[in-house]
């Protein structure tokens, strides 16, 4: 990068001036990936200190059936098809149950677009799952894409839809469905017809009715880095707007590398695909924490990325390692990379600890419920995070 521009950028980010498009393209294009992160960092610890937020939470699919097949996609079955299955509301509720005893408190739910379930379905199954949990679980539940659906299938329009999920205990949508957002890219790997008119009316209705969300971007398979820069200005407009994204959440997309149960590769981009490395992934960390200037946080999401990537992340402008995690089975059904199975809370509390931070577990909303300490500062071999 030339001098000149590298000052000019350092002198707009520690200004607090807004960064421009053209400004985010160069930031990616920059060959020395310490001084973006120490960058990001400087960004990251000016909005939330030493901190490292995360929360005990569980993920809980209830059907992997979908009318869907996206290209990048090893979750999805389609009806008949062996391992396809669809829970009744008691076995939910029988799973969600036995859940609670690692004092969780967010159930993440997510689903394929199933053809024949009917829309009562849904808020029923919220309304179970909120009877038996205690209230200091939170339901966070469904894609924008998902809420699309729903109009399809039931006749109601996405704001009488999001009333009365509301109204069953959905207290924030997920983030899921954004992908990138751009059609050059996004015609080639999203196979549904929700995009970003449908994505954002989505999730400005939700923010217009009380509702924090969060927002996600799927980065590393045929999109180019111009196009993860479109992706967050997006989003960075509408947050504008509506001020209801709480965290933005890069993914790592995934190769297919085995799927245990069937011998079937689903993923239909891997063939002229590689995966992102992890110098890639702490670029895309550190430029969108520097492009988002009016998110609080930024989550590595672990599963996705690895345990020491999602350490050197938080060195890259995340401030956030998301949760302690059962099950992930969109993720766990494309790829057996390395990510484990689970993460307790003290294993996060290690984590966060390890790679310098102070650990901080908050519920679904980003309202603290306890504070830990950080590294123990008088050994020496103990770390601490970047200065700035």
């Amino acid at each position: 990068m030339d001098a000149g521009l590298k000052r000019d950028l350092e002198e707009k980010v520690r200004a607090g001036e807004r960064l421009s498009r053209e400004d985010g393209i160069a930031l990616y294009e920059a060959d020395d990936l310490a001084w973006l992160g120490e960058l990001a960092h400087e960004v990251r610890t000016r909005k939330n200190g030493d901190v490292v937020h995360f929360n005990v939470n569980r993920h809980l699919n209830m059907t992997n059936v979908c009318t869907a097949s996206c290209a990048y996609c090893s979750f999805q079955r389609k009806p008949g098809e062996k391992d396809a299955y669809t829970m009744r509301i008691e076995e939910a509720v029988r799973l969600a149950k036995a859940m609670e005893g690692d004092r969780l408190t967010e159930l993440h739910i997510v689903n394929g677009l199933h053809p024949s379930l009917p829309w009562r379905y849904y808020p029923r199954s919220l309304r179970a799952l909120k009877e038996v949990l205690p209230d200091t679980v939170s339901l966070k539940a469904f894609t924008a894409t998902e809420i699309h659906h729903f109009e399809s299938i039931s006749g109601l329009s996405a704001s009488e839809i999001l009333d009365e999920l509301i109204d069953a205990g959905l207290e924030s949508l997920t983030g899921g469905g954004a992908e990138i957002f751009d059609w050059e890219v996004r015609q080639h790997i999203v196979d549904h017809r929700t995009h970003w008119e449908d994505w954002s009316r989505i999730h400005r209705l939700a923010h217009e009715k009380g509702l924090k969300t969060p927002c996600t971007m799927l980065y590393g398979h045929i999109e180019e880095r111009r196009h993860r820069v479109d992706h967050v200005l997006r989003l960075r407009e509408l947050q504008d707007e509506t001020g209801g994204f709480q965290v933005f959440i890069p993914l790592r997309y995934q190769h297919d590398f085995v799927d245990m149960k069937d011998g079937k590769i689903r993923n239909r981009l891997q063939a002229r695909t590689t995966m992102a490395t992890g110098a890639e992934a702490l670029r895309t960390f550190a430029v969108s924490r520097l492009l988002f200037d009016n998110v609080p946080h930024v989550k590595v999401f672990w599963v996705m990325h690895g345990v020491q990537t999602a350490q050197l992340a938080l060195q890259h402008g995340a401030d956030d390692m998301d949760g302690s995690v059962v099950e992930y089975k969109i993720t766990h059904d494309a790829d057996n990379f390395g990510t484990p199975d689970k993460l307790t809370r003290e294993d996060l509390l290690e984590l966060i600890r390890d790679a310098g931070f102070r650990p901080v577990e908050r519920n679904t909303r980003y309202e603290i419920v306890r504070e830990y300490d950080g590294p123990d500062a008088g050994r020496r071999e103990s770390p601490q995070p970047m200065r700035v």
